[in-house]
């Protein structure tokens, strides 16, 4: 949905940015921890994996493979037309396939996103002022903050769209904030996009379903 016009935009590409915080200390930091884990560390920073277009979804339930996965808020840009567009997404990641293949572990799991898109050119002037947040929960309990921060804390999306090569009918995921209290899974994910400039939120919530895992 644009504002108030339903439209469909077909997606043909779709990549996710990983690594991409704006402080390189952080950035670093974090890959040592991942490689503490027996993650190995990305190639260059930031780095665009490419996924399968079809994971981008607006299913308000995902499968997933085991008990090991969990979601991660990220804006979304959407060109289509010769225009881009901003929207919100969770990189829905296998966990325990990470410490293996990370580019793996985003390609098992389904890419959820709102059903709700602004004019990139709307927001441009004040991306950094865009407030992220997400929250998880297991079961029927209480919703917990698991990510809180202004988008200054990722790279610029205008530098990010050059460098992954935005081209019409590509999308998108342009990395995260930090999780408070860490990484873990949950089977309920909530997460808003805010823009106090404008006044108006974007929000996206799903839940997963798990599968046994066979042997």
């Amino acid at each position: 949905m644009i504002g108030a016009t339903q439209a469909e935009m077909a997606i043909d590409r779709l990549i996710v940015a990983g690594w991409t915080g704006r402080d390189a200390a952080t950035v670093e930091h974090h890959i040592e921890e991942l490689a503490a884990l027996g993650v190995a560390p990305p190639s260059q920073v930031p780095l665009f994996y490419r996924v399968a277009a079809s994971l981008l979804t607006q299913e308000p339930c995902i499968e997933v493979l085991g008990d090991h996965t969990s979601g991660e808020a990220e804006p979304l840009l959407v060109q289509r037309d010769e225009r881009c567009w901003l929207g919100l997404a969770s990189d829905h990641t296998d966990r325990a396939l990470e410490a293996q293949s990370v580019a793996a572990s985003k390609q098992v799991c389904a890419k959820p996103c709102a059903d709700e898109l602004w004019d990139f050119a709307e927001v441009e002037g004040h991306l950094d002022a865009l407030e992220l947040r997400s929250w998880i929960a297991s079961g029927q309990g209480d919703w917990t903050l698991y990510q809180e921060g202004a988008l200054a804390a990722i790279r610029p999306l205008g530098a990010l769209r050059t460098a992954g090569g935005l081209s019409d009918g590509a999308a998108m995921l342009c990395g995260t904030l930090g999780a408070i209290g860490g990484v873990r899974p949950a089977t309920r994910f909530r997460a808003t996009l805010t823009d106090p400039v404008l006044s108006r939120e974007i929000a996206l919530e799903y839940t997963t379903a798990t599968l046994p895992v066979i042997s």
